[in-house]
């Protein structure tokens, strides 16, 4: 195996602008400010993310809100989504709306229709997929024509809900594509992105029915949500570890493997410093290496933070590690994260070249082994040894390693096979 130097001989390529932003959690209410947004609260949210530099937020209108009855979805709570992509543009701040949720922060959100008497599977009953349907082209058709739209997105990390609604690969990619579509309907052809998002076991999670195809190849780019609590990453490698600072880069590349398009865009989507995973006094670094090892990858749209403001603790029954994810703490003050996400992404914005990755680690796996790709698991261990030691490895799937086209496409030049850690004597 080479080493190092193998990327050296290449020349840094001028890489397109990135997108940095964040997660919009207002600061009064959390998610339960949507049932009566207050302008001039929201102006003073988004005005602290601008001052940040940062570009975007991404927004989530509440499902039972936004659709309480599956023949209704009431216009005045489409108005308020309007409204506040309407205000995020007074802050120079574009938008990506989610339309379904459906899941924030350990809480699901159901419309009554779905639930106890009228349960319906989300997932597979044809009249409450036709109901998602409605409601995506009725949020498309609102939200055309504003300049600082980035798109619509299905909804936020749907695969959370499958606990409640079984359902296998083969229908998850049926109502993937009937949802995308519809959104696609509702805005138009080219107005905007039509995404859907799913956490972590989406890509290693054995016999997860939302899969890393699925997320890979529908809709218009790929997203990733690289936790470092998924899979215990940061508790069993260390907050300040190369597996915690380079899974965001790591999350990209692995989304770029199973791409059938290789310039097909990934989106580092959702990422963040929860604590105890990672202590307060470590976040800024984190943020810091966190940023600068994704933006080392080819074909990065850009990366969205977790999150714009703290929960107050007024508001009981989350899990710890949601009071604490903020920018800003829930009084609306910067913390020293926000002020170490704001220097690198300007230091980003002024200057970034990368590089293209010529030497890939191969990955075989199967949908009952994925795991081996996550977080303790043989391929990810073997990834970062090799980034550790100072390799930029891709990854290609072990069907295509005798693609040439498909190598070729993406600028790979080697193929490395993982082998296990040395052993250690006793």
């Amino acid at each position: 195996m080479r080493g190092p130097e193998e990327d050296a001989i290449s020349t840094p390529l001028p890489a397109p602008e990135l997108r940095f932003g964040v997660n919009y959690t207002p600061r009064r209410g959390w998610f339960h400010a949507w049932h009566d947004v207050d302008p001039e609260h929201a102006r003073e949210d988004l005005a602290q993310i601008a001052g940040l530099g940062l570009d975007h937020i991404r927004v989530f209108p509440l499902w039972p809100l936004l659709q309480p009855n599956r023949a209704l979805v009431r216009p005045a709570a489409v108005d308020r989504l309007v409204q506040l992509v309407d205000l995020a543009a007074e802050s120079g701040l574009d938008v990506l709306v989610d339309g379904i949720q459906g899941h924030l922060s350990s809480f699901d959100f159901y419309p009554e229709w779905t639930r106890s008497w009228h349960h319906r599977n989300v997932f597979t009953d044809p009249d409450a997929i036709e109901a998602q349907a409605t409601l995506l082209r009725t949020l498309g058709r609102a939200l055309t024509g504003r300049p600082n739209l980035i798109g619509l997105q299905l909804g936020n990390e749907l695969n959370n809900l499958v606990e409640h609604n079984p359902v296998t690969a083969a229908e998850v990619d049926r109502y993937l594509d009937t949802l995308l579509a519809a959104a696609r309907e509702g805005l138009g052809t080219g107005a905007g992105l039509v995404t859907h998002s799913a956490y972590d076991a989406a890509w290693y999670g054995d016999d997860h029915p939302f899969t890393p195809e699925a997320s890979a190849r529908k809709g218009d780019l790929t997203t990733v949500h690289p936790w470092v609590f998924s899979a215990d990453c940061a508790r069993r490698y260390g907050p300040r570890s190369p597996e915690v600072r380079h899974l965001a880069e790591y999350g990209t590349e692995l989304a770029k493997a199973y791409a059938t398009d290789p310039a097909r865009p990934v989106w580092v989507q959702e990422t963040g410093a929860p604590e105890p995973h990672i202590p307060a006094a470590d976040a800024p670094d984190f943020a810091r290496a966190t940023l600068l090892n994704a933006a080392d990858c080819t074909g990065l749209w850009g990366v969205t933070w977790w999150c714009s403001h703290d929960v107050d603790r007024a508001l009981l029954d989350f899990p710890e590690l949601e009071y604490t994810l903020g920018l800003f703490d829930s009084a609306g003050r910067p913390k020293p994260i926000a002020h170490a996400l704001a220097e690198t992404v300007a230091e980003l914005r002024e200057m970034r070249a990368v590089t293209v990755r010529q030497t890939a680690l191969v990955l075989d796996c199967t949908p009952a082994t994925r795991s081996v790709s996550g977080p303790g698991g043989a391929f990810f261990e073997a990834w970062t040894r090799l980034r550790a030691e100072g390799v930029r490895p891709a990854v290609v799937l072990a069907e295509r390693t005798a693609d040439g086209r498909h190598l070729a496409a993406r600028g790979i030049r080697e193929l490395i096979r993982p082998t296990p850690p040395p052993a250690h004597g006793g």
